[in-house]
């Protein structure tokens, strides 16, 4: 790997981990960059993966006044986030690796779907709360099985997970959105936190790409929970967007 190299992959994860902590969808900066560089799908998939973990963890720490008081809330879906991220590890690792080759394109798309109707998502929740839409305090039990099948997503592929986790939570749960959001880094770290072990204990890991990422994304979530904020979102999802759409073309030509 040219020392080029090193520095776009170093540079990917410190947008990653910023727009992990703000958005969530960082994997579609960070997946296409390994891809373009050679790394087959599934090997790039775990190993970014993995870097993405210390930025989750940076997030989390840089969100941590606004989770204050939500422990029981935490524990309660935190469970749920853990279980599906462990399912989809699993189905990652056990699925032939042209099962994901197939399927990740898809993925992506659905992932850049997500992010394009993000705002119209948070206008809905916002006008939903306007119009006094009740909500129990921990979403309730359908909220924890869509937290469950989201944690199945991201343990599998990730990419726009916490644009999901943002959404339900907006919609289940009557709530502050920021704290909302530390609450959605915290089950995102949970699903990465697991998928990683897993991968670590089982599958093929280019340490040389986790470390540029881990670094990265170190520094990226302390960005974004800082000054991401003032940052324009439009331009964010412009970024992911097209980084997303070169991926795709990439796959279904390559």
């Amino acid at each position: 790997m040219t020392w080029l190299q090193q520095v776009a992959i170093f540079a990917a994860g410190i947008a990653a981990g910023g727009i992990n902590t703000i958005v969530g969808s960082g994997t579609l900066i960070t997946f296409p960059t390994l891809l373009a560089f050679g790394l087959p799908p599934v090997t790039a998939n775990v190993s970014n993966t993995i870097g993405l973990v210390p930025g989750s963890v940076s997030g989390v720490i840089g969100y941590r006044r606004e989770l204050r008081g939500q422990r029981s809330r935490l524990l309660k879906l935190g469970t749920a986030s853990l279980l599906g991220g462990i399912t989809g590890a699993i189905l990652l690792l056990t699925m032939p690796a042209a099962a994901f080759d197939a399927i990740v394109p898809v993925l992506i798309i659905v992932a850049l779907v997500l992010v394009v109707v993000q705002p119209r998502l948070a206008a809905w929740v916002k006008k939903r709360r306007a119009d006094g839409a009740s909500a129990p305090e921990h979403g309730g039990p359908i909220l924890l099985v869509a937290v469950f099948a989201t944690g199945i997503y991201g343990g599998y592929f990730g990419a726009a997970q916490g644009v999901l986790l943002i959404g339900l939570l907006g919609v289940f749960v009557h709530e502050d959105i920021q704290r909302l959001n530390g609450v959605k880094n915290v089950l995102a770290l949970i699903v990465n936190g697991v998928s990683a072990a897993i991968f670590i204990a089982i599958a093929e890991v280019n340490w040389q790409v986790v470390a540029l990422i881990a670094i990265g994304s170190i520094i990226g979530g302390q960005l974004g929970a800082k000054v991401g904020r003032r940052l324009s979102p439009n331009v964010l999802r412009g970024v992911i967007v097209v980084v997303g759409t070169i991926a795709v073309i990439r796959l279904l030509t390559s």
